[in-house]
């Protein structure tokens, strides 16, 4: 079982120097080998007139400025673009990262709140949708106009030109050149039981909210009813990732070790490092030194 790590800078409350000095630092340090921003417009915590940075035009100026990680959004909204306007966006940051792009993605803000079966959470897409303009949809449309999203995404990356007749897109003579470099794995974010359906069908990677907004417990419930999904439709379940995101206190780096470790007994082998700014100098270094490697040194 090979286990990596990635690193989140969550851009708000933060000046753009200081998240590119964060993904320039992680670029040099092998232990982290990819790194994320999300998709929000307003801020989650703390002051409500503080910066937010659009993600996907800051992560095309991050892919530009680095050389290794491979890097994406946890996770895109798929509420916010026509899914053929971010498949272009997603194969020109591809082509600018040299075929670095991980394709993260979400259903969106839906008017159900976002915890659901055991999962906490709220739902922040209320105001935020309000203040952009933006509409919410009923969850089981969600997921099915993501399920859409994810096919013209696929399309639009391997065919020359394609017409899509969907319930609720519709496309003609849709071309996209340049290619990616590669195709982009998906990585799904969701875990209610119709989301993870979707995750067995489409998927490569999977992703959730781990510790401190998930306990360990619900995670591995819900990664056993992914295995469920998969079942149903014959897929071997060890072909998708689990992914999944914990915040870290850089004051508490040994207790993020022993979560680490318990997530990866849960079977997650992709673990995010999700950092509050502000982001301390070196601080990409210490996450190798004082989480990743002593997580490694345990597991050997």
């Amino acid at each position: 079982m090979r286990v990596t790590f990635g690193v989140k800078t969550t851009p708000m409350h933060v000046g753009y120097a200081d998240i590119l000095r964060v993904w320039r630092e992680a670029d040099t340090v092998q232990e982290i080998e990819d790194a994320w921003l999300w998709d929000h417009m307003l801020p989650l915590a703390g002051p409500k007139d503080g910066p937010v940075y659009e993600g996907w035009t800051l992560l095309s100026a991050l892919a530009a400025q680095t050389s290794r990680l491979r890097l994406g959004l946890l996770v895109t909204s798929n509420r916010i673009r026509q899914p053929a306007v971010l498949g272009k966006m997603a194969s020109t940051v591809d082509v600018i990262s040299g075929g670095r792009l991980v394709l993260g993605i979400g259903a969106g803000g839906t008017h159900q709140p976002a915890g659901a079966g055991g999962i906490a959470g709220e739902n922040p897409a209320i105001a935020e949708y309000a203040a952009y303009g933006l509409t919410l949809v009923p969850p089981g449309e969600g997921i099915a106009r993501l399920a859409e999203t994810l096919t013209i995404l696929r399309r639009m990356w391997s065919e020359d030109v394609f017409d899509f007749d969907g319930r609720y897109y519709t496309l003609a003579g849709t071309r996209n050149e340049p290619k990616p470099v590669r195709t982009p794995p998906i990585l799904v974010g969701g875990w209610g039981d119709r989301m993870l359906r979707l995750v067995a069908e489409h998927a490569d990677i999977w992703n959730m909210p781990g510790p401190p907004h998930n306990p360990v417990e619900i995670l591995a419930e819900r990664a056993r009813a992914l295995d469920a999904r998969c079942a149903e439709i014959g897929r071997d379940p060890a072909g998708i990732t689990r992914s999944v995101q914990m915040i870290v206190d850089l004051e508490d780096t040994a207790g993020a070790v022993e979560t680490s470790l318990e997530l990866i007994g849960a079977g997650f082998t992709h673990l995010v490092l999700s950092l509050r700014p502000p982001y301390p100098h070196g601080v990409a270094h210490r996450l190798a030194e004082e989480i990743i490697l002593p997580v490694r040194a345990r597991l050997a």
